[in-house]
């Protein structure tokens, strides 16, 4: 990650569970102030699982504690169970900014785009689950509900436009869930294509 960072590459991230993206927030240390915008059904801020610390459910809790991600946006939440109110509690209190998947239903994505700050520059990470089953079936762990396919493209253009992607990382992909269509991949793709596109239509990326 820090060699593609240091050729000014935007890095984008595929594939593997909720380990990824610890590594991937750490690599942008003297990058900062970075604001991570996430996708997901489930908080992710427990410090730790059956004593694991950089995996399942603790993604946003590692993100927290880097003194280079000053902000943080997390969009899509209903997951039952992936949080106890203590971790809730940390979250606001830290100062993330929860914006659940019925708000975005009753409200739109423009509901967790007021919340992005302009001018700033972003991580954005997409854990698959945050997305609708409709949409999104390959999972490992689906939730009822969940926030569309256009939610996150909506929201990905809307990052764009207001300040710079430094990079994204999508999460939990279940390939062994994806027959027999794959439908899965092809959204996958479409979103990194998206998020490509919405940096060179901002200016962020030369058009060639």
């Amino acid at each position: 990650m820090r060699a593609i960072l240091e050729r000014g590459a935007v890095p984008i991230v595929l594939g593997g569970d909720d380990s990824v993206p610890i590594p991937f927030f750490r690599a942008f240390e003297g990058r900062g102030p970075l604001t991570v915008v996430q996708v997901d059904a489930h908080l992710d801020w427990r410090d730790e699982l059956h004593g694991e610390r950089n995996g399942y459910s603790s993604p946003m809790r590692r993100a927290s504690e880097l003194p280079w991600i000053t902000g943080m946006i997390q969009v899509g939440l209903r997951g039952t169970g992936s949080a106890r109110q203590a971790e809730v509690d940390d979250a606001r209190a830290w100062g993330s900014r929860l914006v659940t998947a019925r708000e975005v239903h009753d409200h739109g994505i423009g509901r967790a785009l007021d919340l992005v700050p302009d001018g700033g520059a972003f991580l954005v990470t997409i854990d698959c689950d945050g997305i609708h089953p409709a949409d999104f079936h390959s999972l490992s762990a689906p939730a009822p509900g969940g926030i569309t396919f256009y939610d996150v493209v909506d929201l990905i253009r809307g990052v764009a436009a207001k300040g710079r992607i430094a990079g994204l990382d999508i999460v939990e992909f279940g390939s062994a869930y994806d027959l027999p269509n794959g439908i899965g991949a092809t959204t996958c793709a479409r979103l990194v294509l998206t998020a490509i596109g919405a940096m060179i239509q901002s200016g962020q990326l030369a058009r060639r």
